[in-house]
């Protein structure tokens, strides 16, 4: 009987572990266009390229976990062989702390620097969640003036035009967390026993844009039943206390270039006097109409905002923080309308750096979401179509050793020239090595068999043209005989030809000869 091979059930199955992404090369070079553009605004500002390690020790991160529902989770740990806890970074600002204290006393203050890199989250992946993605950061260290921190929002405003985010399409939003420091310790939720119902009320106020003042009010009371008929428990604030955690958001309290203003009619007057008296509350309201008043100086008034309403995340933030936010409307699965919403953030950490140092060492900056700002971009049609063309190919049309080293110098020559090309270098026949130049996105292909070589030509098809001719042939006779977007030229002339047709593409005119 004869031997059949028998499927093997001990193969490796090929997976893509959750809450990581696989990227390609359109992705990856609209991503590298797009990373340019960010770092020549970041330097035209004076701020320095740093790069960090992927890992830190653990006791460096700090507390500073970013899964608020998974506390001690929030990292991606491992025990060196020498028994010290490493865990990878899941920002690029603890990184810089360290690397600030280690190296303190050589560096300029106040430090400018800029980062670029792969952050990483242990915490439970979803739609638009990710447990590996990139962030670009631009920091100031050792500057205690609000003038940095108006500095970095009209450089967040600077950099989201540069990459094609247009104006009147996105706002800076800046708020203080002295100012809700202020708010929360009038209505009696200071100290360390209401850390737990702090961090309810922050997360109600950070839902302003999407529920609206009825729906915080809810978040900040009982509790609120979405329209699924899941319930979300609130903070249990009382009415009085509520009402002066909303007065942030409607308007009661508002700070502008002319100075800080209060409406506070029918709050209570004993929790308003609290307010009013806190040293802290104070200072961060004068620290916001500073900022807007420094912004409206540099002409950013229309783009940089002060809005109470914005709420970061990290704990470690001790006074202005801002949020870029694209502000023109999307559609969703089911083709409603929503709002694309923040891609940049950050804000004032004067207590990071102080964990090494033991002093206090004042520091802002921002963080901008690659992959966030890369999707705005392509809802806005904005990503860089030069980033998505492929190489020219040049088909192997004979196997002989001597044939293909004429290939090869044909590549050398269209390389040498500054043209991204390659040699086929499959085993196919020419209609698979066709197929294969339009899976690679190739502009055109360069053919040369026996009769062109002896002729001294070589073919070349425009790819993207020949597929729009294509379309208008209907019978495959008359598709032959046109060769649609197909010419002979001598085979000296054949990089001016093909860089012929990456101009006229990059021009938006398509077609090789009239």
């Amino acid at each position: 009987m004869a031997k059949t091979d028998k499927p093997n059930d001990n193969k490796l199955k090929a997976r893509l572990p959750r809450g990581l992404a696989d990227r390609t090369g359109a992705e990856l070079s609209a991503t590298r266009a797009m990373l340019e553009k960010i770092r020549a605004v970041y330097e035209l500002y004076g701020f320095e390229a740093l790069e960090t390690p992927a890992f830190e020790y653990t006791d460096a991160l700090g507390k500073f976990l970013p899964d608020q529902d998974r506390p001690n989770e929030g990292v991606f740990s491992f025990q060196d062989d020498d028994e010290q806890w490493l865990s990878l970074r899941y920002d690029l600002t603890a990184p810089l702390a360290r690397y600030v204290a280690e190296n303190f006393d050589k560096l300029p203050k106040p430090y400018r620097s800029w980062r670029a890199g792969y952050v990483y989250r242990n915490e439970k992946p979803g739609p638009g969640r990710f447990r590996q993605f990139m962030q670009f950061d631009a920091d100031t260290v050792g500057a205690p003036s609000v003038a940095a921190d108006a500095e970095i929002c009209m450089m967040a405003a600077d950099t989201l035009e540069a990459v094609g985010i247009p104006r009147g399409a996105y706002v800076v939003r800046v708020n203080n967390r002295k100012v809700l420091d202020g708010v929360l310790e009038a209505i009696g939720l200071g100290g360390e026993d209401n850390f737990g119902r702090r961090l309810i009320v922050l997360r109600a106020v950070d839902k302003f844009d999407k529920f609206g003042i009825p729906g915080v009010k809810l978040l900040l009371g009982a509790g609120r039943k979405d329209e699924s008929g899941d319930f979300t428990k609130g903070a249990g604030l009382t009415d009085a206390q509520a009402s002066l955690v909303l007065a942030m958001l409607d308007g009661g309290i508002s700070a502008t270039p002319a100075g800080v203003s209060f409406e506070m009619e029918g709050r209570d007057i004993e929790m308003v006097a609290r307010l009013v008296s806190s040293a802290v509350f104070k200072e961060g309201m004068d620290e916001l109409a500073e900022i807007a008043a420094l912004v409206a100086a540099a002409g950013y008034g229309d783009r940089v905002k002060v809005d109470p309403s914005v709420v970061r995340g990290l704990e470690y933030y001790t006074g202005p923080v801002y949020e870029a936010e694209l502000t023109f409307e999307i559609t969703d699965e089911d083709g409603r309308p929503v709002r694309f919403g923040s891609v940049a953030g950050g804000g004032r950490y004067d207590g990071l750096v102080a964990r090494f140092r033991g002093e206090k060492v004042p520091a802002t900056g921002f963080s901008i979401g690659v992959s966030r700002l890369l999707a705005a971009l392509a809802a806005l049609g904005k990503l860089d179509a030069a980033a998505e063309i492929g190489p020219v190919v040049v088909l192997a049309m004979d196997k002989e050793p001597a044939r293909i080293a004429d290939y090869m110098r044909m590549v050398a020559d269209l390389r040498a020239n500054g043209i991204r090309a390659e040699m086929y270098l499959g085993g196919a026949g020419m209609k698979a090595q066709m197929k294969y130049a339009d899976r690679r996105g190739a502009p055109a292909v360069v053919i040369q068999g026996s009769n062109e070589k002896a002729a001294g030509e070589v073919q070349i098809k425009d790819l993207v043209e020949g597929a729009r001719i294509a379309a208008s042939i209907a019978d495959n006779a008359e598709y032959r005989a046109a060769r649609p977007a197909q010419l002979a030229v001598p085979e000296a002339e054949m990089v001016a030809a093909i860089r012929d047709i990456l101009e006229r593409r990059a021009e938006g005119t398509l077609g090789l000869a009239d």
